[in-house]
């Protein structure tokens, strides 16, 4: 087929549905490279999209291989990346506070709203649990929960989770900001820096994942794949693994991911109103999740004494977006107040978040597998 032939073929029905996604593909390069928003994962995640919607493309199957061996059949990918984020993650700030779980769980409550949402909307039922997890704010569980339950709309959820992801640092602020007043975003929170003892950071992983793994046996691949991450960092004895796992591996499998992602955007299986709607659904998740962990904390500081209160804010940092979310908050309590850090506390609310995610996501495969 020669070029004339190619440039035809755009403009015969349907054809302009390739025009439409090779756009999409061009904002997700720009939010990668000018933006700076998770490059590593929207920008293959927008090559990609190019890439799978070019007339008679060659890479699509390819690219579908690399689909059905990393997601479709097995699971892969997401979990070997799990392995990746449990390396990255320093729990020593939860175990110094633990109260600061229970921001983790109530900045789930955006997938259970979203679930009841999406079923009024018209969805299975195992659509409609699949598409509240992006409400988690993590995309390998996304991915996991949606391939499980055999979703009919995966490509629009694994989309959707990874892009209110990179987006946090947009559609966190204004919510944080509308449910919060600038004297409680000014209110300053003591770190007591006291150390957390190896051994408790070496059981720590272990006891997790036994918990877990009575409470929500369906969540025990994820958690299990995150806390032998975290168990590599924490043992002492392979630190050059802990290293490569951080950096080399987890980058490595988010570009494999990203352009994985890709092959379900074809402009025939992504352009629909379906993918609108749940695009909105998942922004809805992120917005009642970011709403609960505040509301919390709001409610918490009634009962608190005057120098015990909580910068509501923190609460925000539940969803999964590691460490994005902690990073929102920090900002938000420089911005008013240049002496006031969060970030340590704002971490071990983001770290809590992420197994919250991953236990709402076992309980979700427990309900509707």
């Amino acid at each position: 087929m020669n070029l004339f032939e190619n440039v035809m073929l755009l403009f015969q029905d349907g054809g302009w549905k390739m025009l439409v996604m090779w756009i999409i593909g061009g904002v997700l390069i720009f939010l990668a490279i000018k933006k700076e928003m998770e490059p590593t994962l929207l920008l293959p995640m927008g090559f990609g999209a190019i890439l799978v919607n070019l007339p008679e493309s060659g890479a699509k199957e390819v690219i579908d291989h690399l689909f059905e061996i990393g997601i479709d059949s097995h699971e892969l990918f997401p979990l070997i990346l799990f392995i990746g984020i449990g390396a990255m993650i320093d729990f020593e700030p939860l175990l110094t506070n633990p109260k600061l779980m229970i921001f983790g769980a109530a900045a789930q409550f955006g997938i259970f709203f979203t679930l009841s949402m999406a079923s009024l909307f018209g969805f299975e039922l195992k659509d409609a649990a699949s598409i509240a997890i992006i409400g988690a704010a993590d995309g390998p569980t996304s991915i996991f929960v949606a391939n499980t339950l055999g979703s009919n709309y995966t490509a629009a959820i694994m989309v959707a989770a990874y892009s209110y992801m990179a987006l946090v640092p947009l559609v966190q602020p204004p919510i944080i900001k509308l449910c919060t007043t600038k004297k409680e975003r000014r209110i300053k929170m003591q770190y007591t820096g006291k150390k957390v003892s190896k051994l408790t950071k070496i059981l720590f992983p272990i006891i997790v994942t036994v918990i877990v793994g009575l409470v929500a046996p369906d969540a025990v691949a994820l958690i299990g794949f995150l806390m032998f991450g975290n168990l590599i960092r924490e043992c002492g004895v392979l630190n050059s693994l802990s290293e490569t796992a951080q950096k080399v591996l987890a980058n490595l499998i988010t570009i494999f991911l990203g352009i994985t992602i890709a092959s379900r955007m074809t402009a025939n299986e992504f352009l629909r109103f379906e993918t609108l709607l749940i695009m909105g659904l998942g922004l809805i998740a992120f917005i009642v999740d970011t709403f609960g962990g505040i509301m919390i904390a709001k409610l918490m500081n009634l009962f608190l004494p005057k120098d015990k209160k909580i910068n509501p804010m923190i609460g925000a940092a539940g969803i999964s977006a590691f460490p994005m979310s902690a990073r929102v908050v920090h900002k938000l309590g420089l911005e008013e107040d240049n002496s006031n850090f969060l970030l340590m506390h704002s971490i071990g609310v983001n770290v809590s978040g992420q197994i919250a995610s991953v236990i709402a996501g076992g309980l979700i495969l427990s309900f509707f597998s």
